[in-house]
C-alpha cells in the first residue's frame, strides 16, 4: 500500500501510531473505550503526540507538563509534527509531572477532541508527503480526566513510565515506517528501470551502459535487503520477542537505502528526473523525512550500539 505515495496510506482512518501505546499500556477498560470509536459509523482517527519544538529525538526532555488537580490532570505545552493530529478523535499525549525526574516523570494521556484547553494549531506546509496532514497541537490548562491516564495510577506506582510506553511503540512502528520508505523507493526504482529499458540498450558494450546496469543492480540489492530486515523486526514484534535493536536496524538501514535509491533515480533520469510528470522528483522530496521521523538515523545508531554492548558478556 506504500508503493509510490504513502500519504494516502497515512491518511486512512484508524488509531495510527496512537494505537500501540493504548494497546501496550492501557487498562482493559481504556482499550475497550478508546478503540470502540473505530467501530462507530463515519471516519475516525487516532494520533500520537510526543514530538515538541525542543524535544524530537531527545524524548527524555519533553517540556509538556502534567499536574494533578482533583479528578483531572492539567496539561500545558505544545506538540508538533503530529500526523493526523488535526482530525484525530483522540491523541496519546506524553507529558512530565516533574522535569527533574527525567524519564521517570513521564506520563501518557489520551486527550480526546473537544477536551477543554485542547486545540489544533497550524497545519504544516512541508517539503514532502504534502498530502498527509501534519499538525501542531496546543494544550493550555487542558483538563484531562484521571481515567484517561494510560495504565492508571497503579501503572506508574509500579515503576512504569510514559517513556517506556513511547519506546515500546517505536519497537512496533519503526519497522512499519521503514517499510513505508521502501514502498516509495520501489516506485522510484521501477520508474528508473523502465526509463533505462526504453531509452538504452544495456547489452551494448559501452562503459556508461555498464555503469547504469551496475547502478540498477545496486538499487535492487538495497531494496531487497531493507525489506528483509523490516520483515524480521516486524515478525519479532508479532511474536512478542524483544526487538528494539532489530527495529532500529531496519529503520536506520532502510531509510538510508531508500534515500540512496531515490537519489540515484533522479541522477539516472538526468533532466527528466526534475520533471514533475515523472514523479521521481516527488519521491526524492518525500523520502528525506524517513531518516528523521520515528527517530533520526543518528538515534537509531545509538540504540543499536547500546543494545550490542549489552549483549557483550562481562567476566
Amino acid at each position: 500500500m506504500a508503493w509510490g505515495d504513502i500519504s494516502v496510506l497515512m491518511s486512512l482512518p484508524g488509531p495510527g501510531l496512537g494505537g500501540p501505546p493504548v494497546l501496550f499500556t492501557g487498562t482493559p477498560e481504556q482499550k475497550e473505550r478508546f478503540f470502540a470509536v473505530f467501530n462507530q459509523p463515519g471516519l475516525h482517527w487516532g494520533a500520537y503526540g510526543l514530538t515538541e519544538p525542543g524535544a524530537g529525538s531527545d524524548v527524555a526532555h519533553i517540556k509538556t507538563t502534567a499536574r494533578k488537580d482533583g479528578s483531572h490532570w492539567v496539561l500545558n505545552g505544545r506538540k508538533c509534527y503530529i500526523t493526523n493530529g488535526g482530525r484525530a478523535d483522540w491523541v496519546v499525549v506524553f507529558a512530565t509531572i516533574d522535569a527533574k525526574l527525567g524519564r521517570a516523570g513521564h506520563r501518557a494521556f489520551v486527550v480526546e477532541r473537544g477536551t477543554p484547553g485542547f486545540s489544533v494549531g497550524k497545519i504544516e506546509d512541508k517539503m514532502g508527503l504534502r498530502a498527509s496532514e501534519t499538525a501542531e497541537l496546543v494544550l493550555e490548562d487542558c483538563r484531562v480526566p484521571t481515567e484517561n491516564l494510560l495504565g492508571g495510577e497503579q501503572h506508574y506506582e509500579g515503576g512504569g513510565t510514559g517513556f517506556m510506553a513511547a519506546m515500546k511503540t517505536f519497537d512496533s512502528s519503526r519497522p512499519m515506517v521503514a517499510v513505508l520508505g521502501i514502498g516509495i523507493a520501489r516506485a522510484a526504482y521501477e520508474a528508473t528501470r523502465d526509463f533505462v529499458r526504453d531509452n538504452y540498450v544495456l547489452a551494448r558494450p559501452l562503459p556508461r551502459y555498464a555503469v547504469l546496469a551496475d547502478k540498477l543492480a545496486a538499487m535492487k540489492r538495497l531494496l531487497d535487503a531493507s525489506r528483509l530486515m523490516c520483515w524480521r523486526a516486524a515478525w519479532m514484534a508479532d511474536e512478542g520477542v524483544p526487538n528494539a535493536k532489530e527495529a532500529s536496524m531496519s529503520k536506520a538501514y532502510a531509510a538510508k537505502a531508500a534515500m540512496s535509491v531515490c537519489r540515484d533515480a533522479v541522477q539516472i533520469l538526468g533532466a527528466h528526473g526534475l520533471e514533475q510528470s515523472r514523479l521521481v522528483e516527488k519521491w526524492y522530496r518525500d523520502i528525506k523525512v524517513f531518516d528523521i521521523f520515528e527517530g533520526t538515523g543518528q538515534i537509531q545508531r545509538i540504540v543499536i550500539s547500546k543494545r550490542i554492548l549489552k549483549e557483550i558478556p562481562t567476566f
